[in-house]
């Protein structure tokens, strides 16, 4: 099976040697990269797809980790610290 490291760079070299693929990658990721890797996401996962510039460049941040108090109650099984 395939990382997501393995396929983004799969993705960006295809898209970068075929002005076909990257044009459709632009235009419906999700569907490109069910078919490209024989898989099924989940209904309601999608996927952006970013051209970058000369004049402009994109960060991309990993979810947030951090729980909210409300959270933290609801799964704090009482007595117990996590670190």
């Amino acid at each position: 099976m395939i990382n997501s490291d393995e396929a983004r760079v799969r993705l960006i070299e295809k898209a970068g040697t075929d002005s076909d693929f990257r044009k459709s990658l632009l235009e419906n990721p999700t569907k490109v990269v069910e078919d490209e890797f024989g898989v099924n996401l989940p209904e309601g996962f999608s996927i952006k797809v970013h051209e970058q510039s000369a004049s402009e460049a994109h960060l991309v941040l990993p979810p947030s980790s951090r729980l909210e108090n409300e959270d933290l109650r609801s799964i704090a099984g009482g007595g117990g610290c996590w670190a």
